[in-house]
């Protein structure tokens, strides 16, 4: 399985047009079918941070979802939310319960 966490720190006056436009693209990942795990969580301690992690199947699954057309249209509106540089770690997951 392929694994991702996506830290996106938002603007104050931006993080419920984020959360909204993360609300439709989940809707649309959960259509596909590679993947498996898909949240949108905000930092303890910091509430302009969003946590987005996701799992996949496999690699084929991700590369899948980042060509999404959903996927293409949220980063283009991705910068005007943004408060600083998202960091996004891709990992290959070894173990999990």
């Amino acid at each position: 399985m392929v694994s991702v966490i996506a830290r996106i720190p938002v603007k104050e006056d931006r993080v419920a047009a984020c959360l909204a436009a993360l609300e439709e693209l989940t809707a649309s990942v959960a259509q596909e079918p590679g993947a498996l795990l898909y949240t949108v969580n905000r930092a303890a301690g910091e509430p302009h941070t969003l946590v987005v992690m996701e799992r996949y199947r496999d690699q084929a699954a991700l590369d899948a979802h980042s060509s999404a057309p959903y996927l293409q249209s949220f980063f283009a509106r991705l910068p005007d939310f943004l408060a600083g540089k998202p960091q996004v770690t891709v990992m290959e997951e070894l173990l999990s319960i």
